[in-house]
């Protein structure tokens, strides 16, 4: 039975190995410190933490997410352990809560490894706090128990690790900001909630109403159910619209959306139901699509998640196993000690062929689920080799979302969850072309690798601006020293573009100052409310810079012009596609770092650096590419601008 903890109150544990779950209304940063009998951390080895996640008997998330699982062992814990105490801190992250007031109350849930409940606690009461610590497993007479904490500190993480004795615990809360900030530079976000009306936002060419800003849409993608125990979840997108204009769906309704239509006769009993594209919720077929991919995305998280968790209970049952059978040192002498090492063994095994068999079940059910999802794709969430592509007409209106790869994990490489990311975009995208950026990188030519981002780069442009209405998207390119006009031929030739590829300086600054000044304005325009002031010249579409070779041909003034839109371009319709190496901007140190966390970071090649938010696998990301010898990119191109000369949509 679950035992509802209360401040104060404790509860005696009746195991040693246990999950430790945390749910929060937003993202927070989860750790955990050790502390003697007395509670005192000694030292920033005591503590773990997103930047350090691993101790003995201990490890914690790598990144700030509203859902995380801690493993605790306490039987590996040192013998100078008797408190570990349980963390939780709201990221420093800009236009993120600052008190813990300003959320949903977190939950916190002591569990067994297969999911159990052992005790809750539910951190009420908390308002100025921006840091607490939440619960303490502690040892007292031989047993460990669990305590309801909640307490919490107004002077953040730098207070509390202070409290617990830690040394330099200012400089320790920095670092620890520091490696949350890279993790939420690289995770992939959940789709973005929606407003109770079901709006989603988007940019046109009217500027709204300042006196009434709206927030991004709220509540999250619905659930579905699933094969899969393990209550952990993520999502395929990366980013959602937060800018301060908010326009209605002209068709969106204002109540909840439809369940999905009943399209298959019920499973017979003892057999999984038989997949349907569009089997989720949502007030469209696109919708119930998107959703329907997100929870393919969650699932896989989850199965795999247990998975994993199970493997590693198996490893640890086994030895602990053989230390106990052989700490005996009867046991070492003839044949008991090699039948203890068969039979742990034997163990092991078992444990770990019946999780790949429930695992084999759920990717075999996902698997059918994504052959059946695939071809129903509309062409904004397609992959370049589906038919559907060739059917292509310039739409009325928006999608919700656009493909720009797919994701998978090492369980199943074939299995690939698509990687959506909501539109308007609300961060830049960077294509790295850095040869350190990967093993596959690494073993690709510099110039070639080069190549392959730039043509990366260039068909997310074109995707854009196939999914977008005649004469809404418009595209910009700097090529300080020109090096990419084979690459950009495919927009050059099509007479899509704004302009002329821009190079040298003096193309660079214009381009820049251009953009610079658009942003500029439509913020004037936006904090007083005098929409009919901007330039009649001025163009209202969403705008795209590509920009490659940074930082070759960038000055200092460039380059803060850059920072500038990547930081303010998205929310009002500017947004950023870099194909750069890191290594070639060293020279700026960290002067760049904000920049680079800004963006979100893809690559020309498979490569294992996006991480979801909740369970923190590391998803393998590959790049979406046109089939061999097919001209699908230039004819889809053909028609954009055939739509903007006839100033209609065919």
């Amino acid at each position: 039975m679950t035992a509802e903890l209360v401040r104060g109150q404790n509860h005696t544990l009746p195991q040693t190995r246990l999950e430790i779950r945390v749910s929060a209304g937003t993202p927070v940063v989860a750790g955990a410190t050790l502390g003697d009998e007395r509670g005192t951390v000694h030292g920033i080895e005591w503590i773990a933490h997103p930047g350090s996640p691993q101790l003995p008997g201990l490890e914690v998330s790598r990144q700030a997410a509203a859902d995380h699982r801690l493993a605790v062992d306490l039987d590996a814990m040192p013998a100078a352990v008797h408190r570990v105490t349980v963390l939780l801190a709201l990221p420093m992250e800009a236009g993120g809560p600052v008190r813990f007031g300003a959320v949903a109350a977190p939950f916190v849930a002591v569990t067994g490894l297969e999911g159990t409940e052992i005790a809750t606690f539910t951190l009420t009461g908390l308002d100025a706090e921006s840091a607490v610590a939440a619960l303490e497993l502690y040892r007292r007479q031989g047993d460990w128990k669990v305590r309801a904490v909640g307490q919490g500190y107004a002077g953040g993480l730098a207070a509390m690790l202070a409290d617990q004795g830690v040394t330099g615990a200012a400089e320790l809360a920095r670092s620890i900001h520091e490696a949350v900030a890279r993790g939420l530079a690289r995770s992939v976000a959940p789709p973005p909630p929606r407003t109770p009306e079901g709006d989603r936002v988007r940019h046109t060419a009217a500027v709204g109403d300042p006196a009434q800003p709206v927030s991004p849409p709220a509540g999250p993608a619905p659930s579905r159910p699933t094969a899969a125990t393990d209550s952990t979840a993520g999502g395929p997108t990366a980013g959602a619209s937060t800018g301060p204009i908010n326009y209605a769906h002209p068709r969106r309704q204002a109540t909840a959306p439809p369940p999905p239509p009943p399209t298959a006769p019920p499973a017979e009993p003892g057999r999984p139901a038989q997949p349907v594209a569009g089997d989720a919720t949502g007030w469209s077929m696109e919708e119930r699509l998107y959703n329907q991919v997100w929870g393919m995305f969650e699932d896989l998280a989850r199965t795999t998640a247990a998975y994993r968790s199970a493997v590693d209970f198996a490893e640890s049952r086994m030895d602990q196993e053989l230390d106990r059978a052989l700490s005996d040192p009867r046991n070492r002498i003839g044949g008991a000690g090699d039948r203890a090492r068969e039979e742990a063994r034997a163990k092991r095994d078992q444990l770990t062929d019946r999780a790949r068999e429930a695992l084999d079940r759920d990717l075999a059910q996902l698997a059918a689920e994504s052959a059946v999802v695939e071809p129903a794709l509309p062409a904004a969430f397609a992959g370049w080799d589906n038919p559907v592509w060739h059917a292509y007409r310039v739409p009325m209106e928006i999608p919700m979302a656009l493909r720009i790869g797919d994701l998978h994990l090492p369980e199943n490489p074939d299995l690939r969850i698509p990687l959506l990311v909501r539109l308007p975009l609300e961060r830049g995208i960077w294509v790295d072309s850095g040869r350190t950026a990967s093993e596959a990188a690494a073993l690709t030519d510099t110039d070639r690798l080069r190549r392959l981002a730039m043509d990366n780069a260039v068909a997310h442009a074109a995707r854009l601006l196939a999914v977008y209405p005649a004469g809404e998207f418009s595209v910009h390119v700097i090529d300080p020293a020109g090096s990419a006009a084979a690459a950009l031929a495919p927009l050059a030739n099509s007479g899509v573009l704004a302009g002329p590829p821009a190079s040298g300086a003096g193309g660079v600054a214009s381009v820049l100052a251009h953009l610079t000044r658009r942003v500029d304005l439509v913020q004037m325009a936006i904090r007083a409310g005098a929409a009919d002031s901007l330039p009649p010249e001025l163009d209202t579409a969403e705008q795209l810079l590509i920009v490659n070779d940074f930082p070759h041909g960038f000055d200092d003034r460039a380059v803060t012009q850059l920072r500038y839109l990547a930081d303010e371009g998205p929310s009002v319709g500017v947004h950023l596609l870099m194909v750069a190496d890191r290594e070639d901007a060293s020279a700026y140190g960290p002067v760049l770092d904000p920049l680079w966390r800004s963006l979100l970071r893809i690559t020309p090649v498979a490569d294992d650096h996006l991480a979801d938010p909740w369970v923190g696998h590391a998803w393998t990301y590959e790049p979406l590419r046109t089939p061999p010898g097919s001209r699908v990119l230039e004819q889809v191109l053909a028609q954009v601008a055939a739509a903007r000369r006839t100033g209609r949509r065919p």
